[in-house]
């Protein structure tokens, strides 16, 4: 048994799981200036000495790369023998050996050489075009391993650990060996940045802004408890025990896989959240009843250029084949602000956050939308399952419209749109009323209501759902669905949440979607109180003055054996 105090650290908590395991740590890409000399056992290398070790570390970034790949599986094999095979280029190679040969520095040699290939490549296109983010990850490689550097990015995982990093971008964490991933930390981050979102996703536990972790040793026990926000160093017996009790009874909670509703049988579906054809393979093995939030940009994170309507359509038919007769709600492309895209994001945006992002792109790229929905309605036709396909960031009944008349003229069946800005929840009739349904995205909705960056983890109090004016956002919404008799759902993390899932019910929400990691606990919740005691909770929380006291008066009127089951 471990003795001594032990070293805690508190972050932001992201769902409710825990693990126990080895730290991994991510290293960052090398900060290496371009006039760096290359020093190796004290000594300064030029010319041939220098280009000995330069095409050393070629060869070992390739090799490495290639048995990374025979041991790997899925999307990450291929990735990794991609950039094997560029690792491995002879034109590459020999045009950054003539160049340090011709006394250029090591780092100065290897960025020139890429980025005359990277400009080439996206030139070119097509698949080329896709090589670049390989080509840019042997940059960084090959660098590392000629100055003596830690390789960077996410570490090959030779057993189940907690993966450790300043930060982790989406693309990143999706191509996670999930096998071995018992949960991500990082240093910074936000609770409702994407990559917090995918782990939650992917059912991980997740913790942000925890500083310091990245100072942690490779190998280090820790225990993540993403309910408490906490990382405890060199846990001990008494804190595993209660980690492992917490487990078997979320495990407990699994077995019941009926439909979701309230203890007096009022409907509330409960569907997951998705970002790839592979997540809904994965939740076609759970309860959930679907997929409210298909967030379509995860499949082109890496793409350099427009995918086609045939690739597209293809993945949008890959996920409705594996859901059949399932509910699937496909949100189309959210680019811009903190999702990045290279063929959709508007160049030296000032504030991306406000700018052209989401369905605003129709006013710069109006094909993009109108490809995208011409797969989602190939994908309807091929497969005979219809999507429900909504628009994000719409602000106006009349952009609610457009987007109608648009999903509609291509054959979209059921059209919907998020509110996830005030001014679409305040006036959510109007908007409604052009729309078949909508969904409220609670994250953006409390980034844009409190004035908060979402990705600035250290105002993560005034970016919690609970907050007042969020809330009554929230209920103007829910009401506007239930006079029109129309489906209002939640997409947000908050619906993650089994004490929130209460007060959204209460309100009038009428599905709730999250990580399917998430819906046992919240199908408890809703399965143990009737909707007339949801909607006591929900007034009770919409009359508290703050976000905390919100909480409170909820979790307070709880019945103390559901409050101990959800350990709240």
């Amino acid at each position: 048994m471990t003795t001594g105090v032990a070293v805690v650290l508190q972050g932001v908590g992201v769902g409710r799981r825990a693990a126990v395991g080895p730290v991994a740590r991510v290293q960052p890409v090398p900060a290496v200036p371009g006039d760096a000399p290359l020093v190796v056992g004290g000594e300064v290398l030029t010319g041939e000495r220098a280009q000995e070790v330069v095409s050393r570390a070629f060869a070992d970034v390739s090799a490495a790369l290639a048995g990374q790949s025979r041991r790997a599986t899925g999307t990450v094999k291929d990735v990794l023998a991609a950039t094997a095979q560029m690792a491995d280029d002879r034109a590459l190679r020999s045009q950054v050996l003539t160049r340090v040969g011709a006394g250029e520095p090591v780092v100065a040699a290897v960025d020139g050489v890429v980025e005359t290939f990277a400009t080439m490549f996206t030139q070119a296109g097509g698949y080329l075009a896709e090589r670049v983010t390989d080509l840019r990850s042997v940059r960084d490689r090959v660098v590392a391993a000629a100055m003596g550097l830690p390789a960077p990015g996410v570490p090959e995982l030779t057993e189940p650990s907690v993966v450790v990093a300043t930060d982790l971008a989406p693309a990143d964490t999706a191509a996670l060996d999930l096998d071995k991933v018992l949960a991500i930390v990082t240093e910074l981050g936000g609770p409702t940045g994407h990559t917090a979102i995918i782990a939650g996703q992917l059912g991980l536990p997740c913790l942000v802004r925890v500083h310091g972790v990245t100072d942690l040793a490779d190998g280090t026990r820790v225990a993540v408890d993403a309910a408490s926000g906490l990382v405890t160093v060199d846990p001990d017996d008494a804190l595993v025990a209660e980690l492992d009790r917490r487990a078997a009874a979320e495990r407990a909670l699994e077995s019941d896989t009926d439909a979701g509703a309230t203890a007096d049988g009022h409907t509330v579906q409960l569907l997951a959240n998705i970002g790839t054809a592979a997540d809904a393979v994965r939740v076609a093995g759970t309860a959930a009843e679907g997929v409210g939030l298909f967030r379509t940009e995860v499949l082109f994170l890496e793409a350099t250029a427009e995918p086609t309507v045939a690739e597209q359509s293809a993945a949008y038919a890959a996920a409705l084949a594996a859901l059949p007769g399932r509910k699937v709600v496909v949100r189309t492309l959210d680019a811009g602000a903190d999702k990045p895209l290279a063929f959709a994001t508007q160049p030296d945006e000032e504030n991306p956050a406000l700018g052209v992002r989401g369905y605003r792109l129709v006013r710069t790229n109006a094909d993009l939308v109108e490809h995208q929905l011409e797969a989602l309605a190939q994908a309807q036709r091929s497969t005979g399952q219809a999507p429900w396909v909504m628009a994000p960031m719409i602000a106006t009944a009349d952009e609610a419209r457009d987007f109608a008349r648009r999903a509609r003229a291509h054959g979209i069946e059921r059209v919907g749109v998020m509110v996830e800005v005030p001014s679409a929840a305040l006036r959510a009739a109007e908007i409604l009323a052009e729309v078949d349904f909508v969904s409220l995205g609670t994250n953006d909705l409390a980034q844009y209501t409190m004035a908060t960056d979402r990705l600035r983890g250290e105002l993560a109090d005034l970016l919690d759902p609970w907050q007042p004016a969020v809330l009554d956002l929230v209920a103007a919404t829910a009401r506007a669905g239930t006079q029109l008799g129309k489906p209002v759902g939640v997409c947000g993390e908050s619906a993650a949440d089994p004490v929130f899932a209460l007060v959204l019910v209460g309100l009038g929400v009428t599905s709730l979607s999250m990580s399917s990691g998430a819906l046992p606990a919240v199908r408890f919740a809703v399965r143990s109180h009737t909707l007339e005691r949801c909607r006591e909770l929900a007034a009770g929380a919409l009359a508290a003055a703050s976000a905390q006291a919100a909480r409170d008066v909820v979790v307070d009127g709880l019945d103390p054996d559901v409050r101990a089951a959800l350990g709240v």
